[in-house]
């Protein structure tokens, strides 16, 4: 399946008046589960790496982040967090797999909640794109659904460390199901707190690859057909749903992803109009999640236009969706999308990433048509603080220095 792309052509929108805004559905309150938002600008998931290094325990620094973006009301997504050690490392980002780091989360989680937010922890993992050397150094094996890389250097980096992709075995997909996943879900609602825990289902990570028909080649039961394919996916939600309060668990999903795979699933429709149905199935029995978040295909990382349409996923899905990806380009000086998006019901949010990083108020700026400070990406995945807490408020004035070389404290 060939996709036309062509570079962006914004066409006229409205131009949205403050009060046009104020009166938007944007800025009403939204329950999802057993909790309520006080608007529905949400927090996407922004993979961070200012955690403890070898521990991957959270720190000073996220608790202030957290902090921050919760003063608004709005429902904040954490940064993907490890579900173990053995389904891939990336130094300094955080984990839950343990009570120390379980722990550290709660500080977080209960300073989010006392200054009005809510917030889910995204679990992450990393299956065949983790790091083989680090992997190696800790005693683990590279493991993926199937004995296949991302790419060239990916393998070559992997022959070098002396650790190869292996394909998981069923025992390890049984523990997987039956272990990892239910160990990080009760230490993040249990010990933790969260209001919600997140599967990332998207972005060429653990989910995907097994979804993914590029890149799951497997031939037993987790192979070959979608139904085979997103069994691995199901499996775990319902095991979950065993552990905790189905509206307590969501899903990331990226249907038309390109990162970190070797193309757009070209069967991307049937495949996800399948999952998505059966997603449908489960809350109509009595077990909805508490939403879904979708990652938007109109943009790519080069920032051409697409004309997949993901369309498909609110129709067949009827309970909370969350969307965005796409808002940074369409939205930075006309709130019309946003608007526009939010108003079509009463059950969509939408959502940012790089503007929240650098814009701790940011439901506050869009409420009053205010301008927002600028990104700056060089400091993504720095784990420094510069970057990261060092974003005025509005009418905020801020001394930092930029060489400042400050690392984070474990919160336990």
């Amino acid at each position: 399946m060939k996709f036309l792309v062509t570079r962006i052509n914004f066409f006229k929108r409205p131009i949205m008046t403050k009060s046009s805004i104020q009166s938007s559905n944007l800025f009403k309150p939204l329950t999802i589960g057993s909790s309520t938002v006080k608007n529905r600008i949400a927090h996407l998931p922004t993979t961070r790496t200012r955690a403890i290094k070898d521990g991957h325990v959270p720190t000073d620094l996220q608790l202030q982040y957290y902090t921050d973006r919760a003063k608004d009301g709005s429902l904040l997504i954490t940064e993907a967090t490890l579900i173990s050690l053995n389904q891939g490392i990336y130094p300094s980002v955080p984990g839950i797999w343990n009570q120390q780091q379980a722990k550290a989360w709660k500080k977080i989680v209960d300073s989010v909640h006392e200054n009005g937010g809510v917030i889910a922890a995204q679990l992450w993992a990393l299956g065949r794109v983790g790091n083989a050397k680090l992997l190696k150094e800790n005693g683990l094996p590279l493991t993926g659904p199937s004995a296949n890389y991302e790419h060239e250097q990916a393998e070559k980096d992997a022959i070098e460390a002396g650790n190869p992709i292996q394909e998981l075995t069923e025992e390890q997909i049984d523990d997987l199901i039956n272990n990892q996943y239910p160990n990080a879900v009760k230490l993040a609602s249990e010990t933790a707190n969260f209001d919600f825990v997140e599967l990332h289902a998207a972005n060429g990570y653990l989910f995907e690859q097994f979804i993914h028909p590029d890149i799951n080649k497997r031939t037993d039961k987790y192979g070959g057909s979608i139904e085979n394919r997103s069994r691995f996916l199901f499996n775990v939600l319902d095991k979950l749903f065993e552990i905790v309060d189905p509206q307590k668990v969501a899903i990331r999903i990226s249907p038309a992803n390109e990162f970190q795979t070797p193309r757009v699933n070209p069967s991307f429709v049937e495949d996800w109009t399948y999952i998505i149905k059966e997603l449908q199935k489960r809350a109509e029995q009595g077990k909805a999640l508490a939403f879904i978040d979708l990652v938007d295909a109109r943009f790519n990382e080069d920032r051409t236009h697409t004309n997949i349409d993901l369309e498909f996923i609110p129709e067949i899905w009827k309970g909370i969706l969350i969307r965005g990806g796409n808002y940074t380009y369409d939205d930075k000086d006309n709130w019309a999308q946003i608007v526009e998006d939010a108003n079509l019901d009463d059950r969509t949010l939408v959502g940012f990433g790089r503007y929240f990083i650098a814009n701790p108020d940011l439901p506050k700026r869009i409420y009053n048509d205010e301008e927002l400070n600028d990104y700056d990406r060089s400091t993504f995945y720095s784990p420094y603080n510069y970057g990261y807490n060092t974003y005025p408020f509005l009418n905020e004035k801020l001394e930092v220095d930029p060489n400042e070389k400050r690392l984070g404290k474990s919160l336990t």
